[in-house]
């Protein structure tokens, strides 16, 4: 193993048995046939089992949806290249000249995709229990940092139990109005509670986002407090 490599395991607290695996880890698809992609398909793997254990244990009354939204806001790629940033993997990444050139090391699939293979390559090497310690160092400061589960609820979803757990009538979406070129259009939509004769608005660069919106606007308007997310969920 070459020395830039050893700092690396290092970093990660396990000594590779077989070497070669880190090395393929590193490999991105453009830079040849023997690349990350399986091993990536394996740590993903990998990783969704060791975090929804970690968070069954340690939210016992969750609900499956709770459940599964945290481990979304832990498992997406935007959290995923924050660790592998920490890491410094960029530094480690065998690329393609293309690639290279358009600043591949630093794209944020290309760092989570790299982190998920490392993981499939500790599984390969030393099996799941010492993959899945991996998983937890990593993650240690993210586990325990996290939100509450109702805090990661769309505003949709919160507008909906808000008024369930009133007996109020759901509430209705309509576009109001939508515009702008069709490749960077804008839509208007309101959000209308018959049952309370309220309504709000909301504007964003789809129509579930302006329904996002719109449902923030009125969870304000009814004392909810609420963010909007940038997410088309």
């Amino acid at each position: 193993m070459t020395p830039p490599l050893e700092a690396l395991a290092r970093r990660l607290c396990h000594e590779f048995t077989t070497p070669a695996l880190l090395q393929q880890a590193l490999t991105h698809r453009s830079a040849g046939n023997l690349n990350n992609e399986r091993l990536e398909f394996l740590g993903d793997a990998v990783l969704g089992m060791v975090i929804a254990d970690a968070l069954y244990a340690r939210y016992p009354k969750a609900s499956e949806g709770d459940l599964s939204r945290l481990r979304a806001t832990l498992v997406k790629k935007p959290t995923l290249a924050g660790i592998a940033r920490e890491l410094e993997l960029g530094e480690y990444l065998q690329l393609g000249s293309g690639e290279l050139k358009s600043g591949g090391f630093r794209r944020d699939s290309i760092l989570a995709d790299a982190l998920e293979a490392i993981l499939g390559a500790v599984y390969l090497d030393a099996g799941f229990d010492t993959a899945a310690a991996l998983v937890l160092q990593l993650y240690q400061p993210r586990l325990q940092s996290l939100p509450e589960a109702a805090a990661l609820k769309d505003p949709k979803t919160r507008l909906q139990e808000y008024l369930q757990s009133r007996h109020i009538e759901l509430p209705e979406y309509q576009v109001i109005q939508v515009s702008g070129k069709a490749h960077a259009q804008t839509f208007e939509v309101e959000c209308r509670i018959a049952g309370l004769d309220r309504s709000s608005r909301g504007r964003g660069s789809s129509r579930r986002k302006a329904e996002q919106a719109a449902a923030a606007g009125m969870l304000q308007a009814l004392g909810v407090e609420t963010e909007v997310q940038e997410s088309d969920a």
